[in-house]
């Protein structure tokens, strides 16, 4: 089922199957909000880890025309 199915299927739940996911939805989203008090340092490491999980890696070629070179 594709997201744009679901959407239109909820017209066909009950209200008391909308309240409920209404609420399963905002504990999902609740648990993705970002901490503002992260630091920057904060959130590199956690930059790090996902790209350790993800097994992305960058070697010195990848970089290696990021900047333009001042004459």
């Amino acid at each position: 089922m594709t997201l744009q199915e679901m959407i239109n299927s909820l017209d066909d739940l009950s209200q008391e199957d909308m309240t409920y996911l209404f609420e399963i939805l905002c504990l999902k989203l609740s648990d993705l909000e970002i901490d503002n008090n992260d630091t920057f340092w904060d959130m590199t490491l956690r930059f790090r880890e996902q790209m350790e999980k993800e097994g992305i890696e960058f070697i010195d070629k990848d970089l290696a025309n990021l900047r333009p070179r001042i004459l």
